[in-house]
């Protein structure tokens, strides 16, 4: 009983914290509170954030806002097309004084990395992301260095079918956690903002309200939340239904099912509760599965959508019920 009652403590506090992040963030960001917490829940299940709108709407003021409302480093990486993977991973350079190479870290060595407008670099480019955002680690001329923790990054991009765009390969947005979109705000959230941002950035005025290793308890209470073996039969079978799905030539990896669950996981603590429940999955599964999945020319010919595609298989799966065990 006394131990329940420690981790009931402990959860209530993550909760107090996140909501201390989200309100610091709102300060910058009007109207946008969902994108907010997704965005923070997106830390604490240690993962990486694609943000995907058009031009203008938020995107690297949101990700801007979340790394100055936490005491930790970050980097800013501008993709364009003649970014080389060295200046994100770090090269190594010759050190005349001793006639030795030294190695000098690229913008990847942050525990906040903003990868602006990713999108806009070569596939090459892209790519050296990979190592890093799977593992926390880089490797150059053989050697492996490690990345500090937390880490994260998060990627914007705009449309695909904007000019100037590559498209992100599938191995490559299968490592982002979560894909979200900003969207337009409302009137009375644009409103606030005109007078918000009237003077001096309002990012720029934002001071840390968590610290790193307020972020690392976060992170490690959030793998404490209980899931009901009846719930990760109820993650499985989702992740099934959309391998099999008529419409999809990719359902969701085994990772993908691994990062629902690490989501919903930091969702649950976020609001509170030491347990998830059904409603936590079906919150955060359009989020985390979406941009996984990928449809058959068929399907897409027909208007199909992923969207539509996930609705689908959340129709058909039964919903567990009773209690958490």
């Amino acid at each position: 009983m006394a131990a329940a009652r420690s981790v009931a403590r402990e959860v209530a506090l993550f909760a107090d914290r996140f909501e201390a992040v989200v309100r610091n963030v709102e300060q910058a960001i009007q109207g946008k509170g969902d994108a907010i917490r997704l965005a923070l829940v997106c830390l604490l299940a240690e993962g990486h954030l694609l943000i995907e709108d058009v031009p203008g709407v938020g995107k690297t003021s949101l990700a801007k806002a979340l790394a100055a409302s936490l005491d930790v480093s970050w980097h800013r990486i501008q993709f364009t097309p003649d970014l080389l993977p060295s200046d994100v991973t770090g090269v190594m350079v010759y050190n005349r004084a001793n006639g030795s190479f030294d190695f000098r870290p690229g913008g990847v060595f942050a525990n906040i990395v903003l990868g602006d407008e990713i999108n806009r670099a070569s596939p090459k480019t892209q790519s050296a992301l990979l190592e890093a955002m799977e593992e926390h680690q880089v490797t150059v001329d053989a050697t492996t260095y490690p990345l500090t923790s937390p880490f994260m990054v998060i990627a914007t991009q705009n449309p695909v079918e904007h000019e100037g765009t590559y498209p992100l390969p599938e191995s490559q947005l299968d490592r982002f956690l979560m894909r979200i979109d900003m969207g337009y705000p409302d009137r009375s959230a644009e409103i606030t903002m005109l007078d918000a941002h009237a003077g001096a950035s309002a990012v720029e005025s934002l001071t840390p309200v968590a610290s790193a290793r307020d972020v690392q308890a976060m992170i490690g209470l959030s793998r404490q939340v209980h899931v009901a073996p009846i719930l990760k039969g109820y993650l499985v079978d989702l992740a099934a239904a959309t391998r099999r799905h008529p419409a999809a030539s990719l359902g969701a990896s085994p990772r993908a099912t691994l990062a629902l669950q690490r989501a919903a996981r930091a969702y649950a603590a976020s609001i509170g509760r030491e347990y998830i429940v059904p409603d936590d999955i079906k919150a955060l599964a359009g989020p985390v599965l979406n941009h996984r999945l990928v449809l058959t020319p068929e399907a897409e010919l027909g208007g199909t959508t992923a969207e539509q595609l996930l609705n689908d298989v959340l129709a058909s799966i039964a919903v567990p019920s009773g209690r958490p065990s």
